[in-house]
């Protein structure tokens, strides 16, 4: 028998300014469960999370809580007024606290590497969210409510808080933008669409592939209904098939450009810098010879060289505080370098993404930021009614007159974007774009930024988008060491290596050199015996995958079989599912191996 849950929720509704946000919600946590609740930008995760904590604003329903159980949260944005320090504000979530030197409060506050006697209200991004998870995880509750706990994280914090979540005894429910977060972390998916919550009892991996099917049925079932609808899940219920052959193109044309940048970058760690014709063509947009910048005794970068190229999508990754901005400032000539040079291509136009979405007038609306008092807006040089390029970013009409104040935080950035990527340019600078973004406007905006025809250069802490975008990395590592990767994050990790101290680096590189010859590694290597044998059998796999998937959509379509035989009905349609999983997961390999294979010379 099931354990009873520890929180559920029956027929919770909520409205603001008389538009339906939750309609009939109903949804349990159990013991140990862990949870993503996905949906778009202003579809209501963040109002289901605070009634799930107890918040009294529902407009009816009813909400159950075991007796004892204890709750944690992380709002996106913490309060930390009326906390002298980091540790008094942390020990606040304990009831039987000692206070800021509770044993648990040091304890937690060392592992994140926090000063516990610091004020609060002068912490960076990164540091208010640490101390704001710290205040979450302290107390050790039975439930934990986390509203995108990865924002402003690094990469080395989000890989700690994976390990303590992964190891986390009491449940939990996850909000966030950072699909590879929500893939390692979570085991069912409760998904808020216009208004209701739908659960999928498997991973966030299947996500995708189970909504879309819901939305086209949806769409063939309910072909008839108001306009309204229709724009509410038109962009989202596009076909799933015609989608995945879109990104896989995309997949297959950005793993040559990869295998491009790979030659262009020469051995991992240094680019080959050259003079001559290529540099006076037009094609190159930033070159940067041998630069450093120190602040104080600080080093930032030491004698670091690139070449980027129009089209190139170039990530940059590191720790806070490593040096990602200050290198990207130097690279697009905002600051200049302590020695070596920087030299941008003629005519670059770039355009800036703040994180901090300094170019939005909290008191205007979205129809004055993009074209003030016009009807149009100049998108790269073709006119566009206001109101059909704030569709393409998934606002509706009535947000286009509303003040930008009224907009989630999704929302506005999904609004800079838009104003961003109308300007006129030729190379784009994004620091940190995904925070707050759901899943569809993470699609939109890999494939604005896939299209693009001049250069980006982009800041990020998401493995997944930089691994579906990027031509090559470059990461800080906080030593004042920067070096250019090809290829994404998993490029990234798969090329570095475990990290050295800098004592040993220099002898371990000359040890490791001559192991394969970088020259002559290329055409040397190869895919192995497993993944040879995958890549001729997967074809074979795939094809009997497709031929089970017609018989059984054949004897499917017998409009009797329910009626004869429920069971047989039922089984066919579970198998039916499993197949499609199958042949999904088949076909990813096969394109993953084939670009390998492709990577490795053939």
């Amino acid at each position: 028998m099931a354990p009873p849950p520890l929180l559920a929720l029956s027929g919770i509704r909520y409205h603001l300014g008389g538009q339906p946000i939750l309609d009939g919600v109903d949804l349990s946590i159990a013991p140990g469960e862990r949870l993503s609740l996905v949906g778009r930008n202003g579809a209501g995760k963040s109002t289901l999370l605070r009634i799930l904590a107890g918040e009294p604003i529902a407009d009816g329903g009813t909400r159950f809580a075991q007796p004892g159980v204890t709750i944690a949260t992380l709002p996106q944005e913490p309060d930390f007024s009326g906390h002298a320090s980091v540790a008094h504000y942390v020990a606040s979530a304990l009831a039987d606290s000692l206070g800021p030197s509770d044993y648990r409060v040091e304890a937690l506050l060392e592992e994140m590497r926090l000063d516990g006697a610091r004020d609060p209200m002068h912490l960076s991004g990164g540091e208010a969210r640490r101390a704001a998870l710290a205040r979450a995880l302290v107390a050790e509750p039975d439930v934990m409510l986390l509203d995108e706990p990865t924002n402003h994280l690094d990469l080395p914090t989000i890989e700690w808080l994976e390990a303590k979540l992964g190891a986390w005894k009491g449940a939990y429910v996850l909000v966030s933008h950072d699909r590879r977060f929500l893939s390692t972390l979570t085991r069912a998916v409760l998904w808020l669409d216009r208004g209701i919550v739908r659960r999928l009892d498997k991973g966030y991996d299947a996500f995708d592939e189970w909504s879309s099917d819901i939305l086209e049925r949806e769409a063939t079932e309910r072909h008839k209904l108001d306009r309204l609808i229709e724009r509410e899940t038109e962009w989202a219920g596009k076909s799933i098939r015609a989608r995945r052959t879109r990104n896989e193109g995309r997949l297959r044309a950005l793993g040559e450009l990869r295998k491009q940048r790979r030659q262009q970058i020469g051995p991992v760690g240094r680019a080959v810098i050259e003079t001559g014709s290529a540099e006076q063509s037009g094609s190159l947009a930033i070159t940067a010879r041998n630069i450093s910048k120190r602040f104080g005794d600080r080093v930032i970068v030491e004698d670091f060289s690139t070449r980027i190229f129009r089209r190139d999508r170039v990530g940059l990754i590191g720790p806070n505080g490593a040096g990602k901005t200050t290198l990207l400032r130097m690279l697009i000539g905002e600051i200049e370098p302590d020695t070596g040079s920087v030299k941008l291509g003629a005519n670059l136009m770039p355009v800036v993404i703040d994180q901090r979405r300094l170019a939005l007038d909290p008191d205007k609306t979205p129809w004055e930021i993009l074209a003030d008092r016009n009807d149009h807006v100049l998108v790269r040089g073709q006119q566009r009614h206001v109101m059909t390029y704030l569709r393409e970013y998934l606002f509706r009409d009535e947000q286009a007159r509303q003040p930008v104040r009224t907009l989630s935080g999704g929302e506005r950035n999904r609004l800079l974007l838009a104003k961003a990527l109308a300007a006129p340019s030729n190379m784009l600078v994004l620091d940190e774009p995904t925070n707050d973004l759901d899943a569809d406007t993470l699609d939109l905006l890999q494939e604005a930024l896939s299209d693009y025809d001049g250069t980006v250069l982009l800041v990020s802490h998401d493995r997944d988008f930089l691994d579906r975008l990027v031509t090559s990395t470059i990461a800080l590592e906080g030593d004042g060491t920067a070096t250019e990767y090809a290829g994404g994050y998993s490029d990234y990790l798969a090329q570095r290596g475990p990290r050295e101290t800098p004592a040993t680096a220099s002898s371990a590189a000359r040890k490791d050199k001559p192991a394969p010859p970088r020259e002559n590694a290329a055409p040397k290597q190869r895919l192995g015996y497993k993944r040879e044998r995958a890549l001729a059998e997967l074809p074979k796999k795939m094809e009997a995958l497709h031929a089970e998937m017609a018989a059984l959509n054949d004897a499917l379509a017998d409009g009797s079989l329910y009626t004869r035989d429920p069971k047989a009905f039922a089984a066919k349609s579970t198998r039916l599912a499993a197949a499609q999983a199958e042949l999904d997961a088949a076909e990813t390999e096969w394109l993953e191996l084939e670009m390998l294979k492709e990577e490795l010379g053939g």
